[in-house]
């Protein structure tokens, strides 16, 4: 477990998240897993959806080349993820929501971006490390160990950041983890 909670911590910091993490627990917890990951949720989630709130409207169908997904379908693909993920590892039902459609609304995906965090927020204070060992179906209909989705969980807020980042670059937009201090 241990091993685990090291390069889940790694993985974030050298993606260069270390600023918006809380300081670590100063004794050992009980379950370190589930500990660490909402422990990097709520920066993951601030960072996230300042990205996609920072992102104009008319520049949700922006896509930096013609192979690449839009913006607006980032922020679907964002909100599942955290929909699936957060529900498999917590081992939680999934919400029941709208399908999303590249074409709808800024705050329409916004919102549901917002849910989906505020979703994880919920099924990871349910969560602890005794079924990490169980095995669940992830990523293509494919058996992991729950901890697979921990993993996965915790790398793919940090790709989802950094591509959203990308994309506000693109358009000469600062992301907000690298706005200045105020």
């Amino acid at each position: 477990m241990k091993c685990i909670l090291v390069t889940l911590l790694i993985a974030c910091t050298t993606a260069g998240f270390a600023q918006t993490a809380p300081a670590a627990p100063a004794a050992p917890v009980k379950d370190p897993v589930s500990t660490a990951l909402r422990m990097l949720l709520p920066g993951r989630a601030k960072n996230t959806v300042g990205a996609i709130d920072a992102m104009p409207a008319d520049k949700f169908g922006y896509k930096p080349t013609p192979d690449q997904m839009s913006f607006g379908h980032l922020v679907i693909h964002i909100t599942e993820t955290n929909n699936s993920l957060c529900a498999k590892v917590a081992d939680v039902p999934a919400p029941k929501v709208d399908e999303l459609k590249e074409t709808d609304s800024k705050d329409k995906l916004l919102a549901a971006a917002k849910a989906s965090f505020d979703f994880c927020t919920d099924a990871l204070s349910k969560m602890d490390d005794s079924k990490l060992g169980d095995s669940v179906e992830l990523f293509g209909g494919h058996q992991f160990p729950r901890a697979m989705g921990a993993l996965g969980l915790a790398s793919t807020w940090a790709d989802h950041y950094a591509a959203a980042a990308m994309y506000l670059r693109l358009n000469g937009i600062l992301p907000p983890s690298a706005q200045p201090k105020k």
